[in-house]
Order: structure tokens, then C-alpha cells, then sequence
């Protein structure tokens, strides 16, 4: 069984720290100012490590230990390492550095906002700040479950994912598309399922 802490969005670190006690319309500020001055004013090697030194400050005050950062990594670092290949050949290494870098930052910061953010403040900020769109027929309350059940369902299909991959390898088909592709689906169909039982049963639908 695959644990939590290697699932993005599937684990929160109950820590007492200045950044775990940010409001989290301050937190998603704070994060998406990051991630736009990292895309934009980034072009060296060395505004990578900038940000990647920015990160790990942040990490170290959140006291997010270095062996649950690593696992929440560890999912992207072979994508980025491909992409950063693939720079290396068409635009040359300093390009390929600095690309991985600024998005090895941006990848980091955006999982200590989930580490140290529960998804119930980030649901209740959200209805907040929709609240308003209420009085012109928006159906804040249906989004605002929407979007905590889709919060809910990654880190969920991500465990299923490697539990299959999992069984697959035990059971010596690892080359098998069929063997990965339909335990998926049933489980996906048979979650979704479940799920909307619970909600009709709750009042949440027709």
C-alpha cells in the first residue's frame, strides 16, 4: 500500500508554523506571485537557484522534512529531467538548467502550500470569495463541493494507480496496457459510483 506522504495532495503536516498559521488568501497570493515572477523574471541558472533557495527557506520554517519533500517530488522529477533533456539538445544546458530549476521551485512551493494548507480552509476560502456570485444565480455551494470532491479524487486515482502498477509487476504483466488500463476504470466507475449514492442519500443530488 502506498503511503500518503508520496501522494500529492494526500497529505497535511499538522505543524505550528508562521506559515502553517497564513491565511490561505494570503498563502495562494503569496504562491502565485511566486510562480509569475519565477515564469517571468527567471532566465539565468542562477535566478533558479534564487528561487529554489527562496523554496527551501519556506520549507525550513514550515518544518516540511526533507524526506516527505523529496517523496511529493518524486512523481515530477523524471518528467522535468526528460523535458530538461530535451531543452539540453534543442537550446543548450544553461537554458536546460534554468528551466529545470524554476519549475523544481514551482512544483515545491505550490506542495508546501497543499502540506501546509487543509483542503477544508482552502473549501471554506473559496466559498468565501464566491459568496458574492450567489445573489446573480451561481451555485457557489455546488462548485465549491465539486471542486473539494475533484481536491479529494487525485490523490485518491494517484494511490490506485500505483497499487495497480503495483499488482501488475507481482503478477509479471508488466507490459500489459489491458492489465493497468482496466482496474482503473472499474475502480474509477465503481468510486464514482459510491460517491454519488452518498450524495443523493445526503440531498447533494437528483
Amino acid at each position: 500500500m502506498i503511503h500518503p506522504s508520496n501522494v500529492p495532495l494526500g497529505l497535511y503536516l499538522n505543524h505550528d508554523s508562521p506559515v502553517h498559521r497564513m491565511g490561505v488568501g494570503w498563502k495562494m497570493a503569496a504562491v502565485t506571485t511566486f510562480l509569475l515572477v519565477s515564469a517571468i523574471a527567471v532566465n539565468t541558472w542562477k535566478g533558479g537557484l534564487a528561487c529554489i533557495a527562496i523554496v527551501a527557506v519556506i520549507y525550513a520554517v514550515a518544518k516540511i522534512p526533507p524526506r516527505v519533500a523529496f517523496k511529493q517530488m518524486a512523481g515530477a522529477v523524471p518528467l522535468l529531467l526528460f523535458l530538461s533533456g530535451f531543452l539540453w539538445y534543442r537550446q543548450g544546458l544553461p537554458a536546460a538548467v534554468t528551466t529545470f530549476l524554476t519549475l523544481v521551485s514551482a512544483i515545491a512551493i505550490a506542495i508546501a502550500f497543499t502540506l501546509t494548507t487543509r483542503v477544508s480552509a482552502v473549501m471554506d476560502f473559496l466559498v468565501g470569495a464566491l459568496r458574492p456570485l450567489d445573489r446573480f444565480g451561481v451555485p457557489v455551494d455546488t462548485i465549491a463541493l465539486a471542486i473539494s470532491l475533484t481536491l479529494r479524487m487525485i490523490p485518491l486515482q494517484v494511490m490506485a494507480a500505483v497499487e495497480v502498477l503495483e499488482a501488475r509487476r507481482a503478477r509479471g504483466a508488466t507490459a500489459s496496457i489491458l492489465a493497468f488500463g482496466v482496474p482503473i476504470i472499474v475502480r474509477t466507475i465503481s468510486r464514482s459510483r459510491a460517491m454519488a449514492d452518498a450524495l443523493i442519500d445526503r440531498g447533494e443530488g437528483d
